[in-house]
Protein backbone atom coordinates (compact mmCIF):
# COMPACT_ATOMS: atom_id res chain seq x y z
CA UNK A 1 0.00 0.00 0.00
CA UNK A 2 1.43 3.40 -1.05
CA UNK A 3 1.10 6.48 1.55
CA UNK A 4 -1.73 7.73 -0.39
CA UNK A 5 -3.83 4.34 0.71
CA UNK A 6 -4.75 1.60 -1.60
CA UNK A 7 -4.05 1.35 -4.90
CA UNK A 8 -5.60 -0.59 -7.70
CA UNK A 9 -3.33 -3.58 -8.27
CA UNK A 10 -3.58 -6.32 -11.19
CA UNK A 11 -2.98 -9.92 -10.53
CA UNK A 12 -2.22 -12.98 -11.95
CA UNK A 13 -0.03 -13.56 -15.41
CA UNK A 14 1.32 -16.41 -17.40
CA UNK A 15 3.11 -17.33 -20.18
CA UNK A 16 3.58 -20.83 -21.78
CA UNK A 17 5.64 -21.87 -24.56
CA UNK A 18 4.26 -23.98 -27.03
CA UNK A 19 5.24 -25.98 -30.75
CA UNK A 20 4.38 -22.62 -32.50
CA UNK A 21 5.04 -19.93 -30.30
CA UNK A 22 3.44 -18.56 -26.60
CA UNK A 23 0.31 -17.87 -25.29
CA UNK A 24 0.09 -15.75 -22.57
CA UNK A 25 -3.00 -15.07 -20.65
CA UNK A 26 -4.31 -12.86 -17.26
CA UNK A 27 -7.16 -12.98 -15.06
CA UNK A 28 -9.28 -9.83 -15.52
CA UNK A 29 -9.65 -8.86 -11.71
CA UNK A 30 -7.56 -5.34 -10.31
CA UNK A 31 -7.88 -5.00 -6.32
CA UNK A 32 -7.43 -2.23 -3.93
CA UNK A 33 -6.62 -3.43 -0.82
CA UNK A 34 -9.51 -6.26 0.33
CA UNK A 35 -11.63 -4.69 -2.33
CA UNK A 36 -12.42 -5.65 -5.88
CA UNK A 37 -11.71 -2.30 -7.79
CA UNK A 38 -12.54 -3.75 -11.36
CA UNK A 39 -13.75 -7.28 -12.66
CA UNK A 40 -12.54 -6.47 -16.43
CA UNK A 41 -9.29 -5.20 -16.46
CA UNK A 42 -7.13 -6.34 -19.15
CA UNK A 43 -3.41 -7.51 -18.17
CA UNK A 44 -2.31 -8.90 -21.93
CA UNK A 45 -1.27 -6.22 -24.53
CA UNK A 46 0.69 -6.57 -28.14
CA UNK A 47 4.42 -5.26 -27.44
CA UNK A 48 4.56 -4.85 -31.39
CA UNK A 49 3.46 -7.54 -34.05
CA UNK A 50 6.14 -10.36 -32.73
CA UNK A 51 5.71 -9.77 -29.20
CA UNK A 52 3.14 -9.42 -26.44
CA UNK A 53 3.38 -7.82 -22.85
CA UNK A 54 1.47 -8.55 -19.27
CA UNK A 55 1.40 -6.95 -16.45
CA UNK A 56 1.20 -7.33 -12.55
CA UNK A 57 1.39 -5.41 -9.78
CA UNK A 58 0.63 -1.16 -9.37
CA UNK A 59 -1.97 -1.02 -12.51
CA UNK A 60 -1.79 2.86 -13.30
CA UNK A 61 1.97 2.41 -13.86
CA UNK A 62 2.03 -0.76 -15.19
CA UNK A 63 -0.39 0.36 -18.34
CA UNK A 64 1.82 3.44 -18.94
CA UNK A 65 4.49 1.54 -19.11
CA UNK A 66 2.98 -0.39 -21.44
CA UNK A 67 1.86 2.64 -23.19
CA UNK A 68 5.73 4.05 -23.43
CA UNK A 69 7.47 0.18 -24.21
CA UNK A 70 4.67 0.15 -27.54
CA UNK A 71 5.78 3.56 -28.29
CA UNK A 72 9.29 2.68 -28.27
CA UNK A 73 9.25 -0.30 -30.19
CA UNK A 74 7.08 1.01 -33.25
CA UNK A 75 9.61 4.21 -33.03
CA UNK A 76 12.73 2.13 -33.10
CA UNK A 77 11.60 0.53 -35.61
CA UNK A 78 10.63 3.99 -37.85
CA UNK A 79 13.92 5.08 -37.62
CA UNK A 80 16.07 2.22 -37.74
CA UNK A 81 13.85 0.61 -40.64
CA UNK A 82 14.11 -2.71 -38.73
CA UNK A 83 12.69 -3.96 -35.63
CA UNK A 84 14.70 -4.85 -32.54
CA UNK A 85 15.70 -8.61 -32.11
CA UNK A 86 13.61 -10.07 -29.60
CA UNK A 87 16.29 -10.52 -26.73
CA UNK A 88 16.75 -6.51 -27.49
CA UNK A 89 12.86 -5.86 -26.52
CA UNK A 90 13.22 -7.79 -23.33
CA UNK A 91 16.25 -5.59 -22.84
CA UNK A 92 14.52 -1.99 -23.62
CA UNK A 93 11.60 -3.67 -20.77
CA UNK A 94 14.15 -4.33 -18.71
CA UNK A 95 15.32 -1.00 -18.16
CA UNK A 96 12.03 0.63 -18.23
CA UNK A 97 11.42 -1.73 -15.00
CA UNK A 98 14.74 -0.61 -13.28
CA UNK A 99 13.98 2.94 -13.70
CA UNK A 100 10.84 2.54 -12.23
CA UNK A 101 12.03 1.32 -9.32
CA UNK A 102 12.18 4.48 -6.52
CA UNK A 103 8.47 4.21 -7.14
CA UNK A 104 8.39 0.40 -6.49
CA UNK A 105 10.14 1.09 -3.25
CA UNK A 106 7.11 3.33 -2.46
CA UNK A 107 4.68 0.58 -3.15
CA UNK A 108 4.04 1.08 -6.52
CA UNK A 109 5.53 -2.13 -8.05
CA UNK A 110 5.27 -3.34 -11.72
CA UNK A 111 6.67 -6.85 -12.32
CA UNK A 112 5.51 -7.88 -15.93
CA UNK A 113 6.29 -10.69 -18.35
CA UNK A 114 7.41 -10.28 -21.89
CA UNK A 115 7.47 -13.22 -24.58
CA UNK A 116 7.15 -13.48 -28.54
CA UNK A 117 8.21 -15.06 -31.05
CA UNK A 118 11.80 -15.00 -31.84
CA UNK A 119 11.89 -14.66 -36.21
CA UNK A 120 15.21 -15.41 -36.35
CA UNK A 121 15.52 -18.36 -34.27
CA UNK A 122 12.00 -19.39 -35.38
CA UNK A 123 10.70 -20.50 -31.60
CA UNK A 124 8.89 -18.65 -28.68
CA UNK A 125 10.40 -16.82 -25.97
CA UNK A 126 9.92 -15.61 -22.68
CA UNK A 127 10.82 -13.61 -20.00
CA UNK A 128 10.59 -12.58 -16.22
CA UNK A 129 11.53 -9.78 -14.05
CA UNK A 130 12.40 -8.27 -10.96
CA UNK A 131 11.14 -4.98 -9.32
CA UNK A 132 15.04 -3.92 -10.00
CA UNK A 133 14.71 -4.70 -13.96
CA UNK A 134 16.21 -8.05 -13.59
CA UNK A 135 15.67 -9.94 -16.85
CA UNK A 136 15.38 -13.70 -16.91
CA UNK A 137 14.56 -16.24 -19.65
CA UNK A 138 12.57 -18.95 -18.92
CA UNK A 139 12.86 -22.25 -20.72
CA UNK A 140 8.81 -23.32 -20.85
CA UNK A 141 6.81 -21.12 -19.02
CA UNK A 142 6.61 -18.03 -16.20
CA UNK A 143 4.33 -16.47 -14.52
CA UNK A 144 3.53 -13.50 -12.29
CA UNK A 145 0.51 -11.59 -9.62
CA UNK A 146 -0.33 -12.99 -5.95
CA UNK A 147 -1.73 -15.78 -7.86
CA UNK A 148 1.43 -16.77 -9.67
CA UNK A 149 2.64 -19.20 -7.50
CA UNK A 150 -0.62 -21.45 -7.55
CA UNK A 151 -0.54 -20.83 -11.29
CA UNK A 152 2.99 -22.21 -11.79
CA UNK A 153 1.79 -25.15 -9.79
CA UNK A 154 0.09 -25.91 -12.70
CA UNK A 155 1.80 -25.52 -15.28
CA UNK A 156 4.63 -27.43 -13.89
CA UNK A 157 2.36 -30.28 -13.45
CA UNK A 158 1.08 -30.36 -17.06
CA UNK A 159 3.46 -28.92 -19.35
CA UNK A 160 4.66 -30.77 -22.40
CA UNK A 161 6.85 -29.84 -24.60
CA UNK A 162 5.75 -29.61 -28.49
CA UNK A 163 2.57 -29.62 -26.83
CA UNK A 164 -0.24 -27.72 -29.91
CA UNK A 165 -1.71 -24.32 -29.18
CA UNK A 166 -5.20 -25.94 -28.36
CA UNK A 167 -3.99 -27.82 -25.58
CA UNK A 168 -1.61 -24.75 -23.99
CA UNK A 169 -4.69 -22.58 -23.85
CA UNK A 170 -6.52 -25.41 -22.23
CA UNK A 171 -3.43 -25.26 -19.44
CA UNK A 172 -3.29 -21.88 -19.17
CA UNK A 173 -7.07 -21.41 -18.11
CA UNK A 174 -6.75 -24.39 -15.74
CA UNK A 175 -3.57 -22.22 -14.10
CA UNK A 176 -6.04 -19.34 -13.81
CA UNK A 177 -8.41 -21.37 -12.27
CA UNK A 178 -6.74 -22.65 -9.73
CA UNK A 179 -5.01 -19.39 -9.18
CA UNK A 180 -8.82 -17.86 -8.94
CA UNK A 181 -9.26 -20.81 -6.10
CA UNK A 182 -6.68 -19.87 -3.97
CA UNK A 183 -6.07 -16.37 -4.31
CA UNK A 184 -8.93 -13.65 -3.72
CA UNK A 185 -7.11 -11.18 -5.87
CA UNK A 186 -7.58 -13.33 -8.92
CA UNK A 187 -10.61 -13.36 -10.67
CA UNK A 188 -12.12 -16.51 -12.06
CA UNK A 189 -13.91 -16.31 -15.37
CA UNK A 190 -17.31 -15.06 -14.76
CA UNK A 191 -19.67 -16.45 -17.31
CA UNK A 192 -22.70 -14.71 -15.52
CA UNK A 193 -21.09 -11.34 -16.49
CA UNK A 194 -19.35 -12.20 -19.72
CA UNK A 195 -16.06 -12.32 -18.76
CA UNK A 196 -13.11 -14.06 -19.40
CA UNK A 197 -9.53 -14.07 -19.29
CA UNK A 198 -6.93 -12.20 -21.87
CA UNK A 199 -5.25 -14.81 -23.77
CA UNK A 200 -3.47 -14.13 -26.53
CA UNK A 201 -0.98 -16.18 -29.19
CA UNK A 202 2.43 -15.17 -30.40
CA UNK A 203 3.78 -17.53 -33.38
CA UNK A 204 4.76 -16.84 -37.24
CA UNK A 205 1.62 -15.07 -37.49
CA UNK A 206 2.02 -12.48 -35.02
CA UNK A 207 -0.19 -11.69 -32.10
CA UNK A 208 -3.21 -12.65 -31.93
CA UNK A 209 -5.81 -12.41 -29.09
CA UNK A 210 -8.03 -15.74 -28.76
CA UNK A 211 -11.82 -14.66 -28.64
CA UNK A 212 -14.18 -15.29 -26.21
CA UNK A 213 -16.35 -17.32 -27.70
CA UNK A 214 -13.52 -19.84 -28.31
CA UNK A 215 -12.56 -19.18 -24.39
CA UNK A 216 -16.19 -19.65 -22.89
CA UNK A 217 -16.40 -23.53 -25.21
CA UNK A 218 -12.90 -24.49 -23.68
CA UNK A 219 -13.67 -23.43 -20.02
CA UNK A 220 -17.59 -24.90 -20.61
CA UNK A 221 -15.52 -28.37 -21.37
CA UNK A 222 -12.60 -27.98 -19.15
CA UNK A 223 -15.37 -27.76 -15.86
CA UNK A 224 -17.25 -30.99 -17.47
CA UNK A 225 -13.96 -32.85 -17.36
CA UNK A 226 -13.47 -33.10 -21.13
CA UNK A 227 -10.85 -30.79 -22.10
CA UNK A 228 -9.13 -31.76 -25.36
Amino acid sequence: MSAAGPVTHGTTVLAVRYADGVVMAGDRRATSGNLISHRSIEKVFPADRWSGVSIAGAAGPAIEMVKLFQLQLEHYEKVEGTALSLEGKANQLSQMVRNHLPAAMQGLAVVPLFAGYDTRRGAGRLFQYDITGGRYEENDYATSGSGGLHAATVLKLGFSDGADRGATIDLSLRALITAADEDSATGGPDPVRGIWPVVATIDASGFTRVPDDELAERYQRLTAGDAR
